[in-house]
């Protein structure tokens, strides 16, 4: 009796996701089916990001070329290299574009086991996590790459033309994006932590002195050996994650006035 009376409590969406249950094998091709569409959705990107392939080759050289000197120019090294480098770029270009439909397809597959009160905070999350991976494109874009590429052009020595291969470059360039991208989703990643009760804001702040270190040693890894683009990496992540601190404060006070 006391079950039922519970169960009559409980929020209609949340009794039908119990009782809508489905086989493993169900899932499995439901899963399948979504990748199979976030393929052709980056396949259909493809084909019109190919077309400008070139202009938008230009567009990500534009850092460097404005830091080099006058007259200097990039090179390519290998035959296949000015044909393979733009598709390259395009592909990435493509996925990138993509990531809005990747994540609501992700949102669509998982969304009907979720409770009403998870879907409250599944989807701000969903849309901050978009917005937080392109900040973080626009970040190292904008601010990282002219300053990492002008403090290379000062340091290089005397009579030695800095002439960088377009391959290169694009893995440097891919590489960046792809760790300050990542970097940039700290917020999300501590708030998920106090939500699920892993482990709470406190905990994590008297992790500090770690986490510090380990954003200096995780900058050090995926950025060139040089103090400035270690430094633009570590300390932006540092400052995510103090975002990421107040922001599980936030959750843990709402979470424990529903309680009460």
């Amino acid at each position: 009796m006391a079950e039922e009376a519970n169960n009559d409590e409980r929020d209609p969406h949340d009794l039908e996701v119990d009782s809508n249950e489905q086989p493993f094998l169900d899932h499995l091709i439901e899963l399948r089916a979504r990748i199979l569409r976030s393929f052709m959705v980056v396949v259909a990107l493809f084909v019109p990001i190919y077309f400008f392939a070139n202009d938008l080759y230009s567009f990500v050289a534009a850092p460097l070329m404005e830091a080099l000197p006058e007259g200097s120019s990039m090179i390519a090294t290998q035959v296949a290299t000015p044909f393979i480098t733009p598709f390259k770029l395009a592909i990435y270009a493509a996925i990138f574009v993509g990531v809005p439909f990747w994540l609501h397809q992700l949102w669509s597959f998982i969304s009907p086991g979720l409770y009403r009160h998870e879907k409250r905070f599944a989807v701000p999350l969903l849309l901050s996590s978009i917005l937080l991976f392109y900040c973080g494109m626009a970040f190292v874009y904008y601010l990282v790459f002219p300053l990492v590429f002008t403090f290379f052009v000062s340091v290089s020595p005397e009579g030695v033309p800095m002439m960088t291969d377009i391959a290169y470059y694009l893995d440097f360039v891919l590489k960046m994006v792809i760790a300050f991208g990542i970097a940039f989703e700290i917020p999300i990643a501590t708030m998920l932590l106090a939500m699920t009760g892993v482990a709470s804001a406190d905990t994590m702040a008297h992790k500090r002195p770690y986490v510090i270190v380990g954003c200096f040693i995780v900058g050090m890894l995926l950025t060139p050996p040089d103090v400035v683009s270690q430094l633009l990496l570590a300390i932006p992540t540092w400052l995510l994650f103090e975002l990421g601190i107040l922001l599980a404060r936030v959750v843990e006070k709402r979470s424990e006035s529903t309680e009460d």
